[in-house]
């Protein structure tokens, strides 16, 4: 069930960024900056984009929250499934949910060294624009659209 995230249930949105956010940034950050990165800071940093006018929905299975995703207009972002809960199709049905509701044609940004995630979004019709934001020498960030 995916359901939007209310001021009762932004922590646990926290728990997810945290811990999937730590996991996928751990091989390239380093230990101290992955580890400022606490469900208490997630928590304010998810709350600043909800205030920003996105909408947070999270992903329940079985009653356990295991995914989050933002929406705002026509731009996904905060796509996170928990470490161990990952390559169980939750992504991809955060994905097609976040999909539709975005306002026009669906746009998004990944870590060009996050090949896992470019292969979700390959998989589900995203394909790169050419748009690249150089982040430092080896790390950038690749606009996808889906078409």
């Amino acid at each position: 069930m995916i359901q939007l995230v209310t001021e009762n249930t932004i922590y646990q949105a926290a728990v997810i960024h945290s811990a999937a956010w730590q996991q996928s940034h751990r091989g390239f950050c380093t230990p101290e900056f992955v580890a400022i990165h606490t469900p208490e800071r997630q928590m304010e940093y998810l709350q600043s984009v909800v205030n920003q006018g996105a909408r947070l929905y999270m992903l329940s299975a079985d009653g356990t929250p295991v995914g989050i995703v933002t929406v705002l207009d026509h731009l996904i972002e905060n796509l996170y499934v928990l470490p161990e809960e990952q390559n169980k199709g939750y992504g991809t049905r955060l994905l097609r949910f976040a999909v539709e509701q975005c306002e026009g044609k669906a746009e998004l940004w990944v870590l060009n060294n996050n090949l896992g995630a470019r292969r979700l979004y390959e998989r589900n019709g995203f394909a790169e624009t050419g748009e690249v934001h150089h982040l430092s020498d080896t790390l950038s960030e690749i606009k996808m659209r889906l078409c």
